[in-house]
């Protein structure tokens, strides 16, 4: 199905469960008709990252207990909203990308070569990254 598949045009991989990630909080980065706001990014938090998206208002770091949300830190990987990764790479400070786990929806607004240079997987066949 289209829907499960990753920007290499492969099943889509896991993205992250501590924290559970996904706009479905199932730990994938899938997405449906109910994602608006398409969070089919799998990024890797940087502090850099994190300090952007809470300058532009988007708060991934304040725990939101009321939403079993502990906040994000360095290392966390989580499903972001692909023009808000989009908005950070054009502002100097993309987060690292795993392509496996990286939705084919996101291809709609962020070009493949673009999250190649940012990614920090590298598939089986190397031939997906020519």
């Amino acid at each position: 199905m289209d829907s499960d598949l990753n920007v290499l045009g492969e099943p889509l991989e896991e993205c992250g469960t501590d924290p559970v990630t996904g706009f479905y909080r199932d730990g994938c980065c899938t997405s449906g008709p109910e994602d608006l706001g398409s969070h089919t990014v799998c990024a890797v938090m940087t502090a850099e990252f994190l300090a952007h998206q809470l300058s532009v208002g988007n708060d991934l770091v304040t725990p939101r207990p009321e939403l079993h949300f502990a906040g994000l830190k360095p290392g966390d990987r989580w499903c972001v909203v692909a023009i808000r990764w989009l908005q950070a790479y054009h502002e100097g400070v993309p987060a690292p990308v795993v392509l496996a786990s990286t939705h084919a929806r996101s291809l709609d607004t962020i070009p493949l070569e673009v999250l190649r240079e940012h990614a920090v997987d590298v598939p089986p066949d190397l031939s997906a990254l020519t």
